[in-house]
């Protein structure tokens, strides 16, 4: 299929089928893609949090208003954000850039100094709303590398972020969910998966200048 059949293929998996598992190779591109994704500033103030067993995602089911898709799916992705982004994370980022690329200090110390600035002149409020539209962009990458890989997928702001950090322990990494993403394979009997796809015609969505 070419990549537009394949995004017309994909859809927010209603029921999965619970004995298909992704293989670990399906696993590691889902993983590499992640830490792929383009961030604001190549800072990367994410977190993917892989969730296969299946008696901690059971407790999950309950904070996510009963959708089984957190437990039929073969593995859950907890993106997740820092609750704290301060000049250790520019620091980490811009040492790593000089290890990498040998970048020498006197063409990386303005940028970081600027960062460090943007940063803090930020709330904590514009913090997170900040990065958790970098979050967007991580489920956004997933999703489509999901549809190329043929693999199952459902978006799901529908959860009570509290309660899952508290099940997962996300406190102890610094951490809070933000977005909620099963994957696997459909189920035969999801009804959704054999509906056409619903979308405006391009003249409606493009403007062209």
């Amino acid at each position: 299929m070419s990549i537009i059949e394949k995004l017309k293929w994909r859809y927010a998996t209603k029921r999965f089928e619970s004995s298909k598992k992704i293989s670990q190779e399906q696993l590691n591109t889902l993983k590499e893609a992640f830490n792929l994704t383009a961030l604001s500033y190549g800072l990367q103030t994410l977190k993917l949090v892989v969730v296969e067993d299946k008696n901690i995602r059971e407790k999950l089911v309950e904070h996510s208003y009963g959708q089984q898709q957190v437990v039929d799916a073969s593995h859950l992705l907890v993106i997740c954000i820092q609750t704290e982004i301060d000049e250790v994370d520019v620091d980490s980022h811009f040492d790593t850039i000089k290890n990498i690329r040998q970048t020498p200090d006197n063409i990386l110390d303005p940028f970081r100094d600027g960062l460090k600035a943007t940063i803090q002149g930020m709330s904590t409020t514009t913090k997170n709303n900040w990065a958790t539209k970098q979050a967007y962009i991580a489920l956004g990458n997933l999703m489509t590398v999901c549809a190329v890989e043929q693999i199952d997928s459902c978006p799901m702001e529908g959860f009570i972020s509290e309660q899952v950090d508290n099940v997962l322990g996300l406190d102890k990494y610094g951490l809070t969910s933000v977005l909620l993403f099963p994957v696997g394979f459909r189920a035969e009997d999801d009804m959704f998966a054999k509906l056409k796809k619903v979308r405006k015609p391009l003249l409606e969505t493009i403007i062209e200048l």
